[in-house]
């Protein structure tokens, strides 16, 4: 959100510089004042120049070349991509010999690239949507790796995968994600500082999630439900439509004040020249493909993960007794492997360019989705399939949650941060993995 709004004062600069050269001949109307118009207006004029370079020694653009600039542009240009024949291969070795080990490692490479292009895909398909809808659809397709797993797991009955895997996708964002953000940010610069207002309400709504996985977890293993296991699932579905409640909240809560939350952080921005040299050596934000290639290619990337992992999800009972590693360890720590690497990457790109707002939204804000919408929906789509899905997640891994979102919540209360904060959430995140390579899970 924040680069859009950076984005709006850029064209405003250009436009200025195109009023007070008369010589050029352009006529400004009235209305051009309106920012919304400026950006609108900017914007079709980079997505014509972005048309017009399709075409090619003024001859006119064909099927073929469309195509061959949209493989191009979404698969051959990014070396990642060499991981996703991984994928293909996975399947292959399945099919022939059944190798659980080897499925599950070649399909956790491939589905890495995936992942990353399907956040690239949403983020495409944003600019032609606008800020407000473009914000709305990457909060949607920000995690829709973890949702596509879960939903399959769910639907074979694996109930106990879709919980560690979710699990293990929040321990890793708030622990590896931020904690690697803060420690290459601060090896930029000494100390960072961050939108303090925003990480207290984020905070606030990890608390309310955790909460709602506490009183079950609590009630299972204290042996007080009134009702043995119907009090439990009962419990664990109205929490999960409170939870559902509280997120669509937020999130018009977030759309409604948006505007203001930015200048805020825009405040901060326009104060730092180390940024406005960023900024001026970026560029302009234009998109790089069409609006339908972004949405046939989100189709394709969205199929292709699904398809995937069916594979991935199949092989993990399997790689578990091949390798000797208990189950919980391979679904809370390897797996969120997978749909992480995008967030990992792009959360240390922002942090070393010192717009750590921006890495605690992929962070925190992924964070807050998967415990605030994902797992109420995983249990909501339970109950309606007559699956019987709760929020117990059991009492050593709530634990582990529960103390990974207080010391995450104490990290973020002064908004700074600096390298040995980051060294401290990784740290944590080394204990995390290594209580759950030692721990049996009671379901299994």
């Amino acid at each position: 959100m924040m680069d859009y709004k950076l984005q709006i004062l850029r064209v405003k600069s250009n436009f200025e510089e195109m009023e007070s050269a008369d010589e050029t001949g352009i006529h400004v109307v009235d209305d051009i004042d309106d920012p919304e118009i400026r950006e609108v207006d900017a914007q079709q004029r980079r997505i014509q120049a972005f048309s017009v370079g399709l075409e090619g020694a003024g001859d006119r653009k064909t099927i073929g070349t469309v195509i061959y600039k949209s493989i191009y542009t979404v698969i051959l240009s990014k070396k990642f991509n060499l991981l996703i024949p991984f994928g293909p291969l996975a399947i292959f070795v399945q099919k022939k010999t059944n190798q659980n080990g080897w499925v599950f490692i070649l399909g956790l490479l491939g589905i890495m690239p995936l992942a990353e292009r399907l956040g690239y895909t949403t983020e495409q398909l944003a600019f032609y949507s606008g800020p407000t809808l473009g914000g709305l659809l990457n909060a949607t397709f920000g995690n829709a790796t973890e949702l596509i797993i879960s939903i399959y797991a769910l639907r074979t009955g694996r109930i106990r995968v879709v919980q560690l895997s979710l699990l293990g996708s929040l321990l890793s964002n708030l622990l590896f994600v931020l904690g690697i953000a803060f420690f290459s940010g601060g090896i930029v610069r000494k100390e960072q500082v961050f939108n303090k207002a925003t990480a207290v309400v984020d905070s606030g709504l990890l608390l309310m999630a955790v909460m709602g996985l506490l009183f079950p977890a609590s009630l299972h293993s204290t042996g007080t439900e009134v009702h043995l296991g119907v009090s439990e699932l009962a419990l664990s579905r109205v929490s999960s439509c409170v939870l559902l409640l509280a997120y669509v909240a937020s999130i018009i809560f977030q759309l409604k004040n948006i505007k203001h939350l930015e200048g805020n952080q825009h405040g901060e921005i326009l104060y730092s020249d180390d940024q406005d040299q960023d900024q001026d050596e970026e560029g302009e934000a234009a998109p790089e493909i069409s609006k339908w290639e972004s949405v046939i290619w989100l189709g394709i990337t969205a199929a292709a993960i699904s398809i995937l992992s069916e594979y991935l999800v199949d092989a993990i009972e399997g790689t578990s007794l091949a390798w000797g590693v208990p189950v919980a360890f391979i679904s809370v720590i390897l797996l969120p492997i997978g749909g992480n690497t995008a967030a990992v990457t792009t959360s240390v790109m922002f942090a070393m360019k010192d717009k750590l707002d921006v890495s605690l939204g992929v962070a925190i804000g992924s964070s807050t989705q998967i415990s605030m919408f994902i797992i109420p929906f995983c249990v909501v789509v339970g109950w309606i399939f007559g699956r019987p899905v709760d929020l117990n997640f059991q009492l050593f891994e709530t634990a582990t949650l529960f103390m990974t979102v207080l010391f995450v919540a104490f990290m973020m209360q002064e908004g700074t941060s600096n390298y040995f904060k980051g060294l401290m959430l990784l740290f944590c995140y080394v204990l995390v993995a290594a209580s759950y390579f030692v721990h049996e899970d009671p379901s299994s």
